[in-house]
């Protein structure tokens, strides 16, 4: 059950750095205007510190800064800066455009990196922190100081550093777990600790950074504030270096399911938590896996009969938050071979099936038949299955040749119709797939927009595939189909064909005339 926090709990604050840190992730690097898109989206989810950048590293994380600032303006908006006096400089010239700006800047303390990195002594280090931490706040009152690789730093000196950066004017003292080596333990005592012996500590904001190297960034994150720390760093879909940051969307919701343990909350509007997941997986190209807490596509999805059976009875025997709350539309029994009785009947029954006990055990067997030749079992499969019929085996793929042309690709693909008549389309496209899925909208008449799209290998060696996954949109629905191949663009084509066949059956099954309330075949009723 979720303990909803009250308008006066505590808040913990969020410092998102998808833009900086999780746009350093391989991958996920984002254009100034697809950035200020993000960052309009993170305004509205609630973050209350957006990093936009290393304004000294590019060229575009500069005009990226100038774009949110003059957009973006309740949050706290912050650019990361090195501990050197021309970081500094442009930090502070790129934050000119903000109406609530910060300057964070960083210097490594472990003893592994002031050897091999910095080439420093502690005294340098004391000294660098004091003379760019005092530099910063000449420019700006909002400094924030950020020690790296903190936690595998001496705790004697790392709580002098903290100590000097205070003392030299950081509001903010940011004790990272830059590489994920740390544990819960570990991280919660270096925080009690540094919290209780650096002078001046009662009047800063203590934050943790946490990456995720070893699977433990949001434990550790939530060990932090249990220590002290009350700002926490990190990113949406826990996207950043190497293994990524905290993922901001499992510590809102973490904070808000368990609040009457940690009795803190934050400043998130959840429901806007997977629309603005979704959005950067758009942007990026980096979708999460299926499984992703949160907001994944199975975070809320329920195939096992025994779960499902509870489900039925009271969501909350398997689910401990709703999946509203986060911005799901609701919960999905997904049919499959590991459903149950139960579970396929209660969406007859949503279909409005409603079955005698002879009756449901032949379409429930039929239902286990289909199950062996496809993972998921649709609403339509189901309509199909009541008519009694294995209903029209849709378009089948007979050929097809892509081919070079210019910038773009020409597709050229042909199709077996329901009725086994050939059908042959070309178009153009920015691309293979482009074209490729251009053409068969051609060919079958369905309009799909493609709304995201993957490729993976499937098996290894000789015996591997390649599966294509796609969700599209079709008259404001959602759907997702799956095909697989040796060759992954007729795996792109089975995928689209896939959803296309679906759509097809339930017009079918919309047209077909509804069946008599009573009657004396062997097949079911409608009733």
């Amino acid at each position: 059950m979720v303990n909803t926090p009250t308008n006066n709990t505590p808040r913990i604050t969020i410092f998102d750095t998808t833009l900086r840190d999780g746009e350093q992730s391989p991958g996920c690097s984002m254009t100034p205007p697809q950035k200020l898109v993000m960052a309009r989206a993170l305004a509205e989810l609630g973050a209350d510190v957006i990093e936009t950048g290393f304004p000294a590293s590019s060229q575009s994380d500069r005009e990226a800064m100038a774009l949110i600032g003059r957009d973006v303006r309740d949050p706290v908006l912050a650019v990361l800066s090195r501990c050197l006096p021309g970081d500094i400089e442009t930090s502070v010239k790129a934050l000119e455009a903000a109406a609530r700006p910060r300057l964070h800047v960083f210097l490594s303390t472990s003893p592994l990196h002031r050897e091999h990195k910095l080439r420093m002594s502690k005294e340098q280090v004391l000294e660098s922190v004091h003379k760019h931490v005092s530099m910063a706040r000449g420019y700006i009152d909002d400094v924030e100081f950020s020690a790296e690789d903190a936690t595998r730093t001496e705790l004697e000196f790392l709580t002098e550093v903290a100590q000097v950066a205070i003392a030299a004017g950081a509001r903010t003292i940011n004790l990272p777990d830059t590489v994920g080596f740390t544990t819960p333990e570990e991280i919660r005592a270096m925080f009690q600790h540094v919290i209780a012996h650096a002078a001046g500590s009662a009047d800063v904001v203590f934050s943790a950074h946490c990456h995720n190297d070893l699977g433990l960034a949001v434990a550790n994150s939530l060990a932090a504030i249990e220590g002290g720390a009350r700002q926490v760093e990190g990113s949406i879909n826990g996207i950043g270096e190497r293994a990524g940051n905290c993922a901001l969307e499992e510590i809102a919701m973490a904070l808000k399911v368990r609040n009457a343990f940690y009795a803190f909350d934050t400043g998130f509007d959840t429901r806007r938590i997977v629309p603005t997941s979704q959005l950067l997986q758009r942007l990026v190209g980096m979708p999460v896996q299926r499984n992703k807490a949160i907001v994944g596509a199975n975070a809320f999805a329920h195939e096992s009969g025994i779960h499902q059976h509870g489900m039925l009875r009271n969501r909350n025997t398997y689910e401990i938050m709703r999946p509203e709350d986060v911005g799901w539309e609701s919960s999905q029994m997904v049919l499959g071979r590991h459903s149950g009785r139960a579970a396929v009947e209660a969406r007859l029954r949503a279909l409005g099936y409603w079955l005698e006990e002879d009756e449901l055990k032949l379409v429930f067997d039929r239902f286990k038949a289909m199950c062996e030749q496809q993972r998921v079992v649709t609403d339509s499969d189901l309509q199909t299955l009541m008519q009694g019929n294995s209903g029209s085996n849709g378009y089948r793929l007979a050929s097809m040749t892509i081919s070079d042309v210019g910038s773009g690709a020409n597709a050229l693909v042909e199709l077996s119709d329901p009725d086994g008549n050939r059908v042959a389309e070309t178009a153009q496209g920015d691309g293979p797939v482009d074209a490729l899925f251009s053409a068969l909208s051609a060919a079958t008449g369905v309009q799909l927009s493609l709304d995201s799209y993957h490729v993976h290998s499937v098996g290894i060696g000789a015996d591997a595939r390649g599966e294509a996954n796609l969700g599209v949109r079709h008259e404001g629905e959602i759907y997702e189909g799956t095909g697989t191949s040796r060759d992954i663009i007729e795996a792109s084509a089975l995928a689209w064909l896939d959803v296309t066949n679906r759509l097809l059956r339930r017009r079918e099954a919309d047209a077909a005339p509804t069946p008599a309330a009573a009657t004396d075949t062997a097949e079911p009723a409608l009733r």
